[in-house]
């Protein structure tokens, strides 16, 4: 599976030449360094980890730092394992955006935005009741949760108010609509999970 890490930039809009309007997300996608190459002789499986974003050395902990100082690679922020990444890659090789091209289908995981606590309206869309005919000190609540007698309890699964948001999302079949290998930058329609700035994955589908 051909990846790659990046980070999202923000949204634009691609005009065609008849004048429609289509909203893209602008990923910057890497360089990425391969750090190590898993083997299935080795290790059981086959894979291979990318790096992305470097920092200092003096942020990385002992065990990362001898990790990447094996490759002779300066430390970096991230680091994602790929299995059974097309092509033969050792470590110390660097692959950019032209590792997609233009008209690609790829698949994009990110960290999605948190919104904190909420209540059923905004996590999962539920209607407000009546305002009148008896409603009285619950609007924005989520009804009935459970019968008395039986089952005497709330069944799990059961939609309720809660933590929402910051959680793993993968948006699938995104269409890339330019590829900019010079600039390392990736322009896919729709948008990708995660604010301006986050750490996204993508994976070339199928």
């Amino acid at each position: 599976m051909i990846g790659l890490l990046g980070r999202k930039k923000g949204m634009a809009s691609i005009f065609t030449p008849n004048g429609g309007q289509i909203p893209v997300t602008v990923l910057e996608a890497g360089p990425c360094p391969v750090v190590q190459v898993k083997t299935v002789e080795r290790d059981k499986y086959k894979a291979v980890q990318l790096a992305f974003d470097p920092i200092r050395p003096k942020l990385v902990n002992r065990p990362l730092t001898g990790h990447f100082e094996k490759a002779n690679l300066e430390p970096h922020r991230l680091l994602k394992e790929f299995r059974d990444f097309e092509g033969d890659y050792n470590s110390g090789d660097v692959l950019k955006a032209d590792i997609f091209k233009d008209g690609d289908i790829i698949h994009v995981t990110g960290i999605s935005k948190g919104r904190g606590f909420a209540g059923v309206i905004k996590r999962h869309g539920f209607s407000r009741p009546n305002q009148t005919h008896g409603t009285h000190e619950a609007f924005r609540g989520p009804g009935s949760i459970g019968q008395a007698s039986y089952p005497a309890r709330v069944w799990p699964g059961k939609k309720m108010p809660g933590r929402m948001g910051g959680t793993r999302v993968t948006v699938k079949n995104l269409f890339i609509m330019k590829v900019d290998a010079d600039k390392g930058l990736i322009l896919v329609r729709g948008a990708v999970p995660g604010a301006p700035g986050s750490y996204v994955s993508l994976h070339k589908a199928g």
